[in-house]
């Protein structure tokens, strides 16, 4: 590990820690947690029985978890920072998971507007929502019995003092791109809100009152969307991001936090925090040496080598014969020079960064600092 890495890596624990050290109150009893692979947990797998290979969670966890990532995700470094354990996919009842803090619904592939008969995940957010409002009323069946469920389930009052946590919307804009022109995804982003804004109001209805909303990253700079798009220079930024996926994750996060200053307006009662992650990624690509990284858009785990090391035909982990040969997508040496894991997901070192920047509250509307971090309960 060269000495750069070393210190990024020494101080992002500290950008971690700092905030808990300032009396920051992350007093939240659960967590319940939404979206796609950027914060699935084990979803995917457990719903579909599909396989996560090796060298998924090599970093942290020694072993693929479900988690698209060689390690922790973003979701997990939050989880830490609030002193909680990581969150457990609400399909995943192998070994007895225990939901007492929390459970995590979010899937790989999945999207804000229903599914369709092509989509990798059924798990759209509106399903999504309604896991979650089965999963509520269960609970509440099984506490009414008494107590023997306990140390497995939260408490009811959880379910209104707890923290709603959201990402999701990247496959609703990537996913268009293979069919749609960029006018046409522009003019869907009202639909994909309206979608998201109901979930809101139907959770909200539930009881819950705190919401912590992550827009989108910029999905030009994705290795996958490079390798589909970027083929034309003409269609590149200058950080080599493909500009058209770009504008559409803008515009998207721009109609996003108006939506959330809008809820702001209409739940007085409630603690919502629209959090802008594209700021966060946009910065590390830009800006990824300062920080440590030696490669911002190739993958880390892939075939073909410089410049992307991605070939969508074969995932990370798996071997195929292509053309006559044998080949295996196969992790780097060193995946904490990279910022893109396997041409889609972020490497566990990227993660981690994206997470201690949002807990500096800068990057947040409405910011939070010092014992302010997370927006005040109610």
């Amino acid at each position: 590990m060269t000495t750069k890495i070393l210190i990024f890596k020494i101080l992002t624990v500290f950008s971690i820690i700092l905030p808990s050290a300032n009396s920051v109150d992350f007093n939240y009893p659960a967590v319940f947690n939404f979206g796609d692979s950027n914060s699935d947990t084990g979803e995917l797998g457990a719903g579909l029985g599909f396989l996560v290979d090796p060298p998924n969670g090599q970093t942290y966890f020694k072993t693929p978890t479900g988690r698209f990532c060689d390690g922790r995700l973003i979701v997990d470094f939050l989880m830490d920072a609030m002193d909680l354990p990581f969150l457990n996919a609400y399909l995943d009842s192998i070994g007895v998971p225990s939901f007492r803090k929390g459970c995590n619904f979010a899937a790989a592939g999945s999207t804000t507007l229903p599914a369709t008969a092509t989509s990798v995940s059924p798990f759209s957010f509106g399903l999504q929502v309604s896991q979650f409002l089965r999963f509520k009323a269960r609970v509440l069946e099984l506490l009414a019995k008494g107590k023997k469920l306990d140390k497995f389930l939260p408490a009811e009052d959880y379910f209104s003092r707890g923290l709603y946590m959201f990402d999701i919307g990247q496959n609703d804009l990537a996913g268009a791109f293979y069919s749609k022109t960029l006018d046409q995804i522009l003019a869907s982003i009202p639909i994909i809100l309206v979608e998201f804004e109901n979930g809101i109001k139907r959770l909200y209805d539930q009881g819950a009152r705190n919401f912590w909303i992550h827009n989108t990253g910029p999905l030009g700079c994705l290795t996958q969307n490079v390798a589909k798009f970027g083929t034309d220079p003409s269609k590149l930024d200058e950080l080599g991001c493909v500009s058209g996926h770009s504008q559409a994750a803008r515009l998207y996060n721009l109609q996003l936090h108006a939506l959330c200053k809008k809820l702001q307006g209409e739940y007085a009662d409630a603690n919502i925090t629209y959090v802008d992650i594209y700021t966060i990624k946009s910065n590390l690509i830009s800006n990824y040496s300062r920080y440590g990284f030696d490669q911002p858009i190739m993958a880390c785990c892939g075939v073909g080598g410089a410049p992307l090391n991605y070939d969508s035909r074969i995932a990370c982990g798996q071997t195929k014969v292509i053309n006559g040969t044998s080949v295996t997508a196969k992790a780097c040496s060193d995946s904490t020079e990279y910022v893109n894991w396997d041409g889609i997901h972020y490497t566990e070192a990227a993660n981690q960064y994206v997470s201690s920047q949002i807990l500096t509250g800068k990057y947040s509307d409405p910011p939070f600092a010092g014992q302010n971090a997370f927006p005040p309960q109610s």
